[in-house]
């Protein structure tokens, strides 16, 4: 069975650097080459009739802006870059809200930036080129180098991330609030098929607890850098838990009756984020969170402010 089309719906007021990617016409040439076959840069150089060095570069900027798939091929002399394009179709498309105002406001947190932390072994972190600190040893999550953290594990436990609290000067009342992350309940060493459940705290209020499923990791994540462990997790996936009036969900299933009040967000200039797998969790699977530069997803953390079109309040 054909494979389904991937469509990147590009947001130009957001998404710059994949419009600089993009706006181009030797890079617009080789997407479009790409479209027929992977090719590595030799041969798009001969098909393109450009230098290898040109066309080096301008892979790397289509790299680094998540248009490409590149996999690392063995050659006569040592190995190539064989590239593939990430998407069949790019959609440029303006936020629909025609008032002109932002109907929400989004922070991006990278996974190594949190603020506090209780983890126990099998952990560690690595950031894109290597392992920091020592595995499985809890006192690497204190060492500076965290900030540059890709990929973040632990067997049980929690970390804590502490957002700006974006709503704090709005007028507009809050709709909804929404935290993304790329995870897997796998942990390197574990059980493939474990589950675990991981449990959301949002401002010191337990919203809810979701049993992830075993994430098969046998297959490298679109973005998993090659030297990573096969045997260590290789992607997640795409989890969204949002808070709303009207409760609180993982997608389109409901957690728990802990809805936006509960919250106190008005009260804080911070909002405090907090993922763990509880000492007395039935399916004690672990965690792994995934940052832009593993897993199949180009994102960090994300936290998400939704607003009402009418103002509810004066600014302060």
């Amino acid at each position: 069975m054909e494979s389904p089309k991937k469509l990147l719906i590009i947001n130009p007021l957001e998404d710059i650097e994949i419009i600089k990617a993009i706006a181009s016409e030797p890079r617009m040439q080789m997407l479009a080459l790409l479209r027929k076959q992977p090719l590595n840069i030799n041969e798009i150089s001969t098909a393109l009739n450009l230098p290898q060095s040109t066309v080096a570069t301008h892979i790397e900027k289509l790299e680094e802006a998540g248009l490409l798939k590149i996999e690392a091929q063995k050659a006569k002399k040592g190995s190539q870059k064989v590239c593939a394009p990430a998407y069949d179709n790019f959609l440029i498309k303006f936020p629909e809200n025609e008032s002109g105002e932002q109907s929400s406001i989004s922070v991006e947190m990278p996974i190594g930036l949190f603020t506090d932390f209780h983890v126990r072994a099998p952990c560690g972190l690595c950031s894109a080129a290597h392992i920091i600190g020592f595995l499985d040893m809890s006192d690497s999550f204190f060492n500076p180098d965290r900030m540059a953290a890709q990929l973040l594990w632990l067997s049980s436990g929690y970390v804590e991330y502490k957002f700006p609290n974006n709503s704090f000067y709005e007028s507009r009342k809050i709709a909804k609030l929404e935290f993304c992350a790329e995870i897997s309940s796998q942990t390197p060493g574990s059980n493939p098929n474990s589950l675990s459940d991981i449990t959301l705290t949002i401002n010191n209020v337990e919203v809810g607890t979701w049993t992830s499923p075993a994430v098969a990791g046998s297959e490298p994540g679109k973005y998993t850098p090659r030297w990573w462990n096969q045997q260590g997790a290789q992607y997640g996936l795409l989890k969204s838990w949002t808070v709303t009036d009207d409760g609180s969900f993982v997608g389109e299933e409901k957690i728990s009756g802990v809805s936006l009040p509960d919250l106190h967000l008005p009260e804080h200039h911070s909002i405090k984020v907090k993922m763990g797998v509880k000492e007395d969790a039935r399916n004690q699977g672990g965690f792994t969170l995934f940052g832009k530069n593993f897993g199949n997803y180009p994102q960090d953390l994300i936290l998400k402010i939704y607003f009402t079109e009418q103002a509810t309040r004066p600014s302060t």
